[in-house]
This record gives C-alpha cells, structure tokens and sequence, in this order.
C-alpha cells in the first residue's frame, strides 16, 4: 500500500466538474486579472469567517508585508514573533526593515504568552503569533497583551483556516490577520494565493491600495507600494473549494480521531494537546515521537511519508548566524528533536490509516 502525504489527484476526482466548469467561466470571460471572480471569493470569505473585510494577495510574504506596512510598522521598529514557522513569517518582518524578537513555544507549538511581556522594549511595534498546525495561540491574553502595551496584532492564519478559540473564528480578536490558500492547506488554490482579512474599514482600504500599485481608481497612485494582485483563475478555483471546506475539516477531525484512538496507549508518543476553549482543524497532525527519525525510516520502507514541520527553527537557519547564534528557546529545541507530521488530508481511506497505526505499532512492539 502507498500513502500520499497529500492526494491532489484523488480530490480533484470528486468535483471535477464543478471545478472545470469554474475555470472554463473564467477562460469565457477573457478577464484574469481583479474581477468578479475575486470580488466575490472575497466577500464570500470574509463571510464564511465572520469577518467584515478581505483583500486577496498573491502570496504569503506579501500578505505579511502589506499588513505591516498598512499599520505603518517599518524601519527598527521590533515585532514579536515566534521561530516555529515557515521562514516566510520572518521574511515579512525584514522585508519592511523591522526586526523580528522570537519567543519561545508553548506545549501547543504556539507562540508562549506568557513569555511575551518580558519581550518588549520601547521599540515593539507589533505581535506576530501564528496559529499552528490547524490549533489556535491563546490569542486572547497575546490581544490582552497588545491592547496594555498598544501594541498591534498580525495573526497568521496561514494553517487555521475556521478554528475558533472562544467560540470566535480566529482573525476577529484584532488588526489583520492572513490565511494561505497554498495547494497544501485546508482550503487551497492551484497556485500561490492567499488573503488578508480585517474589521478596519481603513485598513482593508490601505491594503487595497498597497496591492495594486498604491492606486486607489486606475492611474491615480495615492501611495508607493508592490504589486501583488491574484487572479481570477485561482479566484474560481476557491470558490469551489470554499463550498467543501465545512465537509472536509470534519474529515481530517475524523482521520485525527482515528490516531488518537490507536496511538493513545503507546508511551513513546505524544499526541496533540487540545487547548481549552478551541477547536483544532488539523491542517497537520504532529505527534512527538522517541526515536523519531529511526520511525520515520521505519515507515518509508513501509510506502508511509512522514514529515518535519518544521525541522530548522528560524533563529537557527544559515542566514541568522550572525545575529540569533546565542539565542536559547528551549521547549522549541526539545520539540523540533521530536516532532513527526503523520497524513491528514480529507482524502486518506480508513484503510489507509489503520495500516499506518499498525506499523507505528509493530516499530514499538506494541
């Protein structure tokens, strides 16, 4: 039996035909670029995310980026932020000149809250926390935190697409806050594509305007900004793909269901923690492992894929040592010596998974 870590070809399958209807509309219209395709995706998820606004960006650095820069975060000042991400969470904080300060994890994998007041200095200008794996930071106390200090909030949503914490879809607790729609993710394009999404009529017009060129109405450039249009390809793509997220996020919580159940009695294993209060929309499923690497050798031969989210912290990557060399994070060092993704997309067979518990059983004698 092979596994696929994601099964793109088995999911199109199921709505191919919603789907090539969707992309013939827009090959008929002749227009691809910011149209009704986009226009409406962007009101439909802001909706679906009890949200008010949405502004689709091309990608997940610019959408980073462009939050900073609409809420005016630039050169020196500090964000705070975590180190267990992609590297792209960063890259946004340097790509306007600010300087990201990296806080330790939580047993959640998520930026630690408690540990974040010790972090600012006169200089911090914002929180970056990224709510991971499909689980939710404790964004209440980091918005507690921001609203004492008067700091702003840039959630990164890029793995969370419709968890609650609170019975509140994350997003809505402050300024912008971004989501992938990257082929992997829970809701995904056939490409780059991603949004920020917000409450401030006066950021969403900033972002608008930063998107394209600065432009407020065609060839009048208010501001000097980037281009970072999506088009109306992708836009149709996710139209569809929204009406089956409800459907599929069930199914990942029932593939994760499935783990739990047969992993739970093996002591070399810890499985996901479930923070009080919020949902979990396992984008990946991440148990910490003994012998992590001799397991994942285990189950390739065995036609399993595993993987690494993430197995370099950020502060630890190439391009840092002259600056986070001495920097000690040390529930997240312990963590990423640890930590395995098992498949989890809503296309995997209950077949699928009992072969992949029972072979994660006979490497552990169970």
């Amino acid at each position: 039996m092979e596994i696929l870590f994601n099964d793109f070809k088995r999911q199109y399958s199921l709505i191919k035909e919603e789907m090539d209807s969707a992309i013939h509309e827009v090959l008929n219209s002749w227009w691809f670029i910011l149209w009704k395709q986009v226009s409406s995706f962007e009101e439909e998820f802001a909706q679906k995310n009890w949200s008010k606004y949405c502004i689709w960006i091309w990608n997940w650095l610019d959408a980073l980026k462009i939050s900073l820069m609409a809420l005016w975060v630039w050169e020196w000042d500090e964000v705070i932020t975590t180190s267990h991400s992609a590297v792209a969470t960063t890259l946004a904080i340097l790509d306007v000149w600010a300087i990201p300060v990296f806080v330790d994890t939580d047993e959640y994998y998520c930026l630690d809250s408690v540990l974040i007041e010790e972090k600012i200095t006169d200089k911090t200008k914002a929180v970056m926390p990224v709510h991971i794996y499909g689980h939710s930071c404790d964004i209440v106390e980091i918005k507690r935190i921001c609203d004492k200090h008067g700091l702003y909030l840039v959630e990164d949503c890029a793995q969370s697409h419709f968890t609650e914490f609170n019975w509140i879809k994350l997003g809505n607790y402050w300024d912008t806050w971004c989501f992938s729609f990257y082929p992997t993710k829970n809701l995904w394009a056939y490409g780059d594509a991603w949004a920020i999404v917000t409450n401030d009529e006066e950021i969403y017009k900033k972002c608008k305007m930063i998107r394209n060129y600065g432009q407020e109405t065609r060839y009048e450039h208010k501001l000097f900004w980037v281009n970072s249009r999506l088009d109306e390809m992708q836009a149709a793509i996710l139209r569809v793909q929204l009406k089956h997220i409800d459907e599929n996020t069930e199914k990942r919580r029932h593939v994760a269901k499935k783990y739990i159940d047969g992993l739970q009695w093996i002591p070399e294993i810890q499985l996901p923690w479930l923070r009080e209060w919020s949902t979990h929309t396992f984008h990946l499923f991440v148990i910490q492992c003994e012998r992590r690497d001799e397991l994942m050798t285990y189950l390739k031969e065995k036609w399993i894929p595993t993987l690494i989210h993430y197995p370099i912290s950020i502060h630890k990557q190439p391009f840092f040592d002259w600056k986070y060399s001495d920097l000690k994070l040390s529930n997240l060092d312990n963590q990423v010596q640890r930590i395995l993704s098992l498949p989890v997309h809503p296309f995997i067979t209950d077949e699928e998974i009992d072969y992949i518990v029972l072979n994660i059983k006979e490497f552990y004698g169970k």
